[in-house]
């Protein structure tokens, strides 16, 4: 053998050697299901439309619950495991517990596709479309979902605690905690604006009501004090939008700018802070604010997935195999 050869066997050997030693990473993709359960999004998609036009304030839940599942472990339907010897469930989690809804709608769904196609989509796959589709269900944009998460075998009560933003977060708490996601203070306004839909508790913005006169609109506050005293009926719901509750919209953003937040971690995005530019954008452009959400919850959907050989497909989505 020359020189020359001998170089390019030596070569060749070499990049054999690399690209045997490179892990191989699988990606999501839209059309991850397209061969092995064709119909897997219209039966999701049909399960959702069915579950919002019965409550339409479940709309919101299930964006909320693709949120915090995300948020914890990366979207791996961790929220969904009931408590058992080997998991401490996320849902007791202070920030999920009589809180987060919507887990019998997947669970629906779940079951409608282990009909079609057993154990081929994953719980945080339904999880995610289930996001999307809800939005589109009162009017919010759509966006293409990635596919190919797979389930976790484990749920993190003590991740939940921490990382879940709160609703007396200050802006920079928030920023951080979105931060250390990977997103972005944009995408973050972007997704609190999920908040135009939906309802909180008393216990939620008591204080604001009560203890913040001075960035509150007096009359906003006086409206919601009918609905929650100084003191007990905690659970009294309110709409986080008053103008348009059921309807995906930018009023939230406006509602801010007139100093109408209900609770705390809405209000500190238009108090003075870095972000009171996105807010005053997102409150003139509802557009922008579409495409920025949609964008924000493909980003978000990203977060520490599954794939691969890694996790498993739960045949139910609150146990382990």
């Amino acid at each position: 053998m020359n020189s020359r050869n001998s170089c390019a066997a030596i070569a060749a050997m070499l990049l054999l050697l690399l690209v045997s030693n490179t892990p191989c990473t699988a990606q999501l993709s839209s059309a991850f299901y397209d061969n092995t359960c064709p119909n897997a999004l219209s039966t999701i998609r049909t399960a959702i439309r069915t579950a919002v036009s019965r409550e339409r304030r479940m709309a919101a839940s299930l964006i909320r619950l693709h949120f915090h599942d995300c948020f914890v472990q990366g979207c791996d339907a961790s929220i969904l495991l009931d408590d058992a010897p080997s998991i401490e469930s996320e849902k007791n989690a202070r920030p999920n517990n009589n809180s987060v809804r919507g887990y019998e709608v997947i669970y629906a769904a779940k079951s409608e596709v282990e009909k079609i196609c057993p154990q081929v989509v994953s719980c945080a796959d339904i999880v995610a479309v289930a996001a999307r589709d809800a939005s589109v269900a009162v009017g919010g944009p759509s966006w293409t979902v990635k596919l190919g998460r797979r389930d976790s075998t484990t749920a993190s009560r003590s991740i939940a605690e921490s990382d879940l933003p709160r609703f007396r977060d200050s802006l920079e708490i928030l920023i951080s905690k979105f931060s250390d996601k990977g997103l972005n203070a944009r995408e973050m306004v972007a997704l609190s604006g999920a908040h135009t839909i939906g309802q909180a508790q008393c216990l939620t913005f008591r204080d604001r009501l009560y203890n913040n006169g001075s960035d509150i609109d007096a009359g906003f506050a006086s409206t919601r004090r009918r609905r929650c005293p100084s003191s007990g009926q905690d659970g009294n719901l309110a709409p986080l939008d008053l103008v348009t509750p059921n309807s995906f919209d930018n009023n939230y953003f406006k509602n801010l700018v007139q100093r109408k937040g209900l609770l705390e971690s809405d209000q500190v995005l238009f108090s003075g802070g870095s972000t009171d530019g996105i807010v005053s954008e997102y409150s003139r452009s509802p557009s922008t604010f579409n495409s920025d959400f949609a964008s924000a919850m493909v980003k978000m959907g990203d977060i520490e997935t599954l794939t691969g050989q890694d996790g498993l497909i739960r045949r139910i989505c609150s146990a382990l195999n």
